[in-house]
C-alpha cells in the first residue's frame, strides 16, 4: 500500500528534460489528404467510371460544443466565397417558405422558417450555341448540387447552369442543341463522323442531343422531349447511363428513341431530340453528410415531424420513474 503512493508522488515531481512545444489547435481536420488539383485545359475531359468511385475526405470538426461532434461535410474548397450574381437571383420570400400554396393551405409538410436565401434562376435548356467559359462554382441553397456560372464569349451574357463533378474555373463548354458548328463540320471533311464527333462534343459539360452521345457515357440533367429542359438526374451525385439507340422509328409514331438507364435500374425510352448533359452532378458526398444538431436542420427550412416530437415525449415520460408519482388520493 506504500509503494504505490511513493511512486505516485514522484511521478509527480518528475522533472522533463526536453520543454514541452505548445501543439497547435487545429479544429477541423480533414479524414483523408486530398489529391492534388488537375491542371485547368480549355475543355474538360469526359466522365468516366472513376470519378464517382474516387475516395474521398470528409471534414470533421474538434467537438467544443455538442453541435460540433457530429458534424461531417464534405470538402468543398474550390467553392465561391462571395455573393451571387445578383441579376440571375430571386428573392425567396413570403408564405411560400412554409410549404403553403397560393390559398394558405399546407401542401408540403415540414417546412417553415430557415435562413433568408435567393433563388437561382438555372438554365436547364441550353440552346445558346458558341463557347461559354466557366467563371466559378457556387453553392446553390436551393439546390443540392454545386452551380457554375458560365461567361458567354461571343457576347458577355451569362447564366447558370448545374455543375457537373470535376468542373472547375477556366473550363469552355458548348452546347450543341442547335446543331454542328461549321467549323466542325468542315474539320470533318464535310461529312459526320460519329466517331470523330463524339470525340470532339462529348466533353464533361457539353449538352448534346441524346442521339449524339455515344453509348456508355455518365449523363445527367437528361430531358424528356424535344425543345425541352432537363427533368431527370437533377440532384447531387446523380446520373444515367446511354444503353442503347434505336436506330429505326417504332411504335408507329415516326419518332426514334434512346434507352436510358437511371440509378434505379430502369430503362426509360427518351426522345432522341431530348437534352442531356456529359458527366455526373457535382457534390456526389452530399449524401454523407450529418448536420451535427437540430438547429442546423432549422436553418435549412426543415421542420420538425410531430411523430419525432411524440417519440421524445414519450422517451421522457419513460424515464420517469413511477414513485415520483403520488398516489395517496
Amino acid at each position: 500500500m506504500i509503494q504505490p503512493r511513493i511512486l505516485l508522488r514522484q511521478s509527480q515531481r518528475t522533472v522533463y528534460k526536453f520543454p514541452l512545444r505548445p501543439c497547435p489547435r487545429t479544429y477541423a481536420t480533414a479524414v483523408e489528404v486530398q489529391s492534388a488539383a488537375e491542371p485547368t485545359v480549355a475543355f474538360a475531359p469526359p466522365a468516366s467510371s472513376d470519378d464517382k468511385n474516387a475516395s474521398f475526405a470528409m471534414r470533421t470538426y474538434k467537438p467544443r460544443t455538442p453541435g460540433l461532434r457530429h458534424l461531417k461535410r464534405p470538402i468543398n474548397d474550390h467553392l465561391w466565397k462571395g455573393r451571387p450574381f445578383l441579376p440571375l437571383t430571386i428573392a425567396k420570400k413570403g408564405h411560400g417558405k412554409g410549404g403553403r400554396n397560393n390559398s394558405g393551405r399546407v401542401t408540403i409538410r415540414h417546412r417553415g422558417g430557415g435562413h433568408k436565401r435567393r433563388l437561382r434562376t438555372v438554365d436547364f435548356h441550353r440552346m445558346t450555341p458558341g463557347k461559354h467559359t466557366v467563371e466559378r462554382i457556387e453553392h446553390d441553397p436551393g439546390r443540392s448540387a454545386h452551380i457554375a456560372l458560365l461567361n458567354e464569349d461571343a457576347t458577355g451574357k451569362k447564366s447558370y447552369i448545374v455543375a457537373a463533378e470535376g468542373m472547375r474555373e477556366g473550363d469552355v463548354l458548348q452546347s450543341y442543341r442547335a446543331g454542328i458548328p461549321k467549323d466542325l463540320l468542315a474539320s470533318m471533311g464535310g461529312v459526320i463522323d460519329p466517331g470523330v464527333l463524339a470525340a470532339k462534343t462529348a466533353w464533361r459539360g457539353n449538352c448534346l442531343p441524346l442521339h449524339m452521345i455515344p453509348v456508355g457515357t455518365m449523363i445527367y440533367n437528361v430531358g424528356s422531349m424535344k425543345g425541352g429542359g432537363a427533368v431527370f438526374c437533377r440532384s447531387a451525385g446523380t446520373y444515367a447511363i446511354v444503353m442503347q439507340k434505336d436506330e429505326e422509328a417504332k411504335h408507329g409514331s415516326g419518332q426514334r428513341f434512346v434507352n436510358v438507364r437511371l440509378q434505379s435500374g430502369e430503362i426509360r425510352k427518351v426522345n432522341r431530340e431530348a437534352c442531356a448533359t456529359v458527366g455526373i452532378a457535382s457534390n456526389p458526398h452530399y449524401m454523407h453528410r450529418q448536420l451535427g444538431k437540430a438547429g442546423r436542420a432549422r436553418w435549412l427550412n426543415i421542420r420538425p415531424t410531430v411523430r419525432g416530437l411524440a417519440m421524445n415525449a414519450g422517451m421522457f415520460l419513460l424515464c420517469i420513474s413511477p414513485e415520483s408519482f403520488h398516489t395517496d388520493y
